[in-house]
Formats: C-alpha cells, sequence, structure tokens
C-alpha cells in the first residue's frame, strides 16, 4: 500500500494535501506522505471539502455519502475515509497520471 494509504478496520484512509483554487480538479502527484490534489473550489465555507469529496467520489466510482473526511476540515492537509476495496483501483489511477 502507499505511504499515503492505510487499512482501518473495513475502510481506507488516505492522507491529502488539498490545492485549493485551482483552475481544475486534478491529482497533482505525491508530496511527502501525502496525496496531492487540486480543487477548483475556493477554501470558504466548506465548498473545497465538498468539492474534494465530490472529486473522490466520481474518480473512484464511490458514493460520496461513503466518502467521509476524518480530519483536516479547516486545513489543506486532511484524511478522507473510503470504503476498502478501492486500493487496487487507486493505484490504477496514479499510474496514469
Amino acid at each position: 500500500m502507499a505511504d499515503f494509504m492505510r487499512p482501518s478496520g473495513d475502510l481506507i484512509l488516505i492522507d491529502i494535501k488539498v490545492v485549493p483554487g485551482s483552475s481544475k480538479n486534478g491529482i497533482a502527484g505525491i508530496q511527502g506522505d501525502r496525496l496531492r490534489i487540486r480543487v477548483a473550489a475556493a477554501p470558504e465555507d466548506g465548498k473545497a471539502n465538498a468539492e474534494l469529496i465530490s472529486f473522490l467520489s466520481k474518480l473512484l466510482g464511490c458514493p460520496k455519502k461513503e466518502i467521509t473526511l476524518i480530519s483536516g476540515e479547516k486545513s489543506r492537509l486532511k484524511t478522507v475515509a473510503i470504503p476498502g476495496g478501492f486500493e487496487d483501483l487507486i493505484k490504477r489511477v496514479l499510474n496514469e497520471f
């Protein structure tokens, strides 16, 4: 498993560094031990958090309601939880960029 992903029971925790206010949503690589993701939304009133969850939902084909923001609500450094079973898909997506 990549440094930014770890199992927690039947969930996978992903450590992310969010770059809000970007021109478009997308994976921007790995920075240290975090997956770097750009989101187009501004970092105000939870807009960037909602955009991040929406982006991950579309990327993984996982319902938004199953993706949970565990920590970093008001920080660029976040941890999200997704259902187990998506590790291989995440690795495949990362190999494409």
